[in-house]
């Protein structure tokens, strides 16, 4: 049992060295220069990979028409890259063969790629979303049944917060496999609204009101032209269809005066804005005669 146990120490274990080769202070003293070669190049790759995330971050801060989190982005895998690839020098100057380290990680990637598939999609539509930038910071947006501002956009997760400034977390693989409707994309949007009016009332008056008090206020864009026309003729009224540009952060609160505002002023005009109505007819139910 004894001279297998010498047999077994005998046998190669560093770089084709036996145990008695890795005891001599020739061997120590190369162990020592390559932890501090390892050292070197992890200070080395750590400043680089910290300067080079700065160099990218900072493109998007002296160019305005770029996207702060595009970059920030980008300057976090460069970052990472060059950390990895500091790694893998260390592992190099030990002697340790890179390529079967690669490949191990590979494996462990695959599987650790099966156990978080949920998790992997999410990354996955987060990168798509932050190169193609179908929202961004600051934009008023519905998605996956949810509307507000986004707020925060990351590899996981999109952050919004609602009309009453509660937070919503929106998984990205939900924000990227849905309907996206970005409302601050565009600089003007097309407020729209249906007016009705009695049966008895002067179209052409009616018309009048409704146009000079959309107009008149400076929220309305004279271009394109207004569209103001009936549309419809309802049960109980006669309907204006009413279609006027405006600035699209003037647009809910454009919209909600408007109501109001033509409402008041056909009412001053005199005229009648119509509700719905309905009459009864209750037959004779006089007694017959015998």
């Amino acid at each position: 049992m004894n001279e297998e146990i010498d047999s077994l120490l005998q046998t190669e274990i560093w770089n084709g060295k036996t145990l008695g080769d890795l005891l001599t202070l020739d061997f120590l003293a190369g162990l020592a220069g390559d932890v501090l070669a390892a050292v070197l190049i992890l200070f080395l790759g750590f400043t680089i990979a910290g300067w080079a995330k700065r160099r990218v971050t900072h493109l998007s801060e002296r160019h305005a028409q770029l996207d702060d989190t595009l970059f920030e982005f980008l300057g976090s895998i460069l970052r990472y890259a060059v950390i990895g690839f500091a790694f893998l020098f260390v592992l190099n100057t030990f002697g340790v063969q890179t390529t079967s380290v690669v490949a191990v990680i590979g494996a462990a990637g695959l599987a650790i790629g099966l156990a978080l598939q949920g998790t992997l999609s999410n990354v996955a539509a987060g990168v798509m979303i932050i190169f193609f930038r179908p929202i961004k910071n600051g934009d008023f947006v519905e998605v996956a049944g949810e509307m507000g501002t986004v707020r925060n956009i990351n590899l996981n997760y999109t952050e919004l917060a609602s009309l009453s400034n509660t937070q919503i977390i929106i998984p990205n693989s939900e924000v990227w496999g849905n309907t996206i409707i970005n409302y601050s994309i565009y600089p003007t949007r097309r407020a729209e609204w249906t007016f009705g009016v009695g049966y008895g009332a002067d179209l052409k008056k009616a018309e009048t009101i409704i146009r000079d008090t959309i107009t008149s206020d400076p929220r309305a864009h004279a271009t394109p032209e207004p569209f103001i026309q009936v549309n419809n003729l309802g049960d109980f009224s006669v309907d204006f269809l009413v279609r006027v540009w405006c600035n699209s952060s003037d647009y809910f609160a454009f919209t909600t005066d408007m109501k109001r505002k033509v409402k008041e002023a056909l009412d001053e005009g005199g005229v009648d804005i119509p509700f719905p109505t309905r009459t009864l007819l209750q037959p004779d139910m006089g007694g017959k005669e015998d």
